[in-house]
C-alpha cells in the first residue's frame, strides 16, 4: 500500500511538473538602438503580433529614447539582472554588446542580435542573428548607382554610428561593388578613382542615427558639390522627417529627373516610398523589420526550449527604383 501510495504521489509530481513545463509563459525583450526610429517601430509591431499570436509569449519591447549606445547597454543590462527569459538586441556598438551579452549568457539567458550584429569574433556569444545581409544592401545600393552612372562620378556616402557593425558591412559592400574589388575589411576604404568612382571630402557623413544630422549633413553636402553624382545612405534617418527631407531636395529635383544627380537610400519606410514616387529620390533597397520582430519571438521561444536554430537568419530585401515603386515591396 505504501509502495503504491508513493507511486501515485511520484506521478502525480510528474504530471504537475509537466503541465508547468507545459504552461510555462516566457517574457522576451526586443531591444532596438532607438525607440523614436520608424523603422524599429515596425520591428515592435511584429514583436506585438507574436506576443498575440503565441499565447506563452510577452514582447517587452525596450531600447533608449534616442541613440544613445551606453543608455542602450545599460537596458541590456538591467534585463539580465531582472532575469528576462531571452534577449534579442540590435547592437550600437558592437565590441561593447558583447561585453554585456557575455553576462547575459553566463546566467543561462539565450541571447540573439536581429537588424544589426556582433562582430565576428564575438558572434560565439550569441545564438543566431535574424534580419538582413548587410552587405548585400551596400551591394544593392552601388548596383543602382552604377545603372544610373555607368562611368563613375563623385559620390558621397552616409551612414549611421560610426561602430555600428552593420553600417559598416553596407558601407563595404558599396565601395566593393563601385570599386569592382576588395576594399578590406569593414567597412572598406574610401574611393579615390576605382572604377571611376572617388569619394568627395567630408563624407562618409557619420549620422548616429539622428535624422536631423542626417539632413543637415546631405544639405551641406550638396551644397559644396554642385557636381556630386551620387549621394547614397547607408540607412533611413535622411528621410525620416518627410517635410525637411523634401525641402533639403527640392532645389535638387530637377536634376534629379535628369540624371545628373542620384540619390539612394536605404530601408522602403512610408514616407520613402512616398518620396522615391514623387521623384526625390532615385531608388530605395528596403528591409523587413516587422519579419525580424516577430521572428525574433519565435527564435528565443525555441532556443529557451533547447531547440537548435539556424545561424544566421535572412529576411530578404525589396529593391525600389522610380519604374517598380508600386509593386516592389514583397512583405
Amino acid at each position: 500500500m505504501k509502495k503504491l501510495l508513493a507511486l501515485t504521489l511520484f506521478a502525480s509530481v510528474a504530471m504537475a511538473g509537466s503541465a508547468s513545463a507545459q504552461d510555462k509563459q516566457y517574457t522576451f525583450a526586443l531591444v532596438p538602438k532607438a525607440m523614436n526610429n520608424p523603422f524599429f517601430d515596425l520591428a515592435r509591431d511584429g514583436c506585438k503580433k507574436a506576443e498575440e499570436d503565441m499565447a506563452d509569449v510577452t514582447c517587452e519591447y525596450i531600447g533608449p529614447g534616442e541613440h544613445t549606445e551606453m543608455e542602450q547597454i545599460q537596458i541590456v543590462q538591467d534585463l539580465i539582472s531582472r532575469g528576462v527569459d531571452g534577449i534579442a538586441v540590435s547592437p550600437s556598438n558592437a565590441p561593447a554588446m558583447a561585453k554585456a551579452l557575455r553576462a547575459a549568457a553566463d546566467a543561462g539567458i539565450p541571447v540573439m542580435t536581429w537588424d544589426a550584429d556582433l562582430l565576428e569574433s564575438d558572434k560565439g556569444i550569441r545564438s543566431t542573428f535574424v534580419g538582413t545581409k548587410n552587405y548585400n544592401i551596400g551591394v544593392e545600393l552601388a548596383k543602382l548607382a552604377m545603372e544610373k552612372h555607368p562611368d563613375g562620378g563623385k559620390v558621397c556616402l552616409q551612414t549611421g554610428g560610426a561602430a555600428a557593425a552593420n553600417h559598416n558591412e553596407r558601407l563595404k559592400g558599396i565601395r566593393d561593388t563601385l570599386s569592382g574589388e576588395d576594399t578590406g575589411e569593414a567597412p572598406g576604404s574610401q574611393l579615390d578613382g576605382q572604377n571611376g568612382w572617388t569619394e568627395v571630402s567630408g563624407c562618409p557623413l557619420i549620422t548616429d542615427d539622428d535624422g536631423n544630422k542626417a539632413v543637415q549633413g546631405m544639405t551641406d553636402i550638396l551644397a559644396a558639390n554642385p557636381d556630386l553624382t551620387a549621394f547614397i545612405s547607408t540607412g533611413a534617418f535622411t528621410q525620416w522627417f518627410d517635410n525637411a527631407y523634401r525641402q533639403a531636395v527640392d532645389p535638387y529635383k530637377d536634376k534629379l529627373a535628369d540624371g545628373s544627380l542620384s540619390i539612394f537610400v536605404a530601408d522602403t519606410l512610408p514616407m520613402q516610398m512616398d518620396q522615391l514616387k514623387d521623384g526625390l529620390s532615385n531608388g530605395q533597397v528596403g528591409q523587413r523589420p516587422f519579419e525580424m520582430g516577430y521572428k525574433s519571438m519565435q527564435i528565443l521561444k525555441d532556443i529557451a526550449e533547447g531547440k537548435e536554430v539556424e545561424d544566421p537568419i535572412y529576411t530578404g530585401l525589396d529593391v525600389c527604383t522610380e519604374e517598380n515603386a508600386d509593386s516592389c515591396i514583397q512583405g
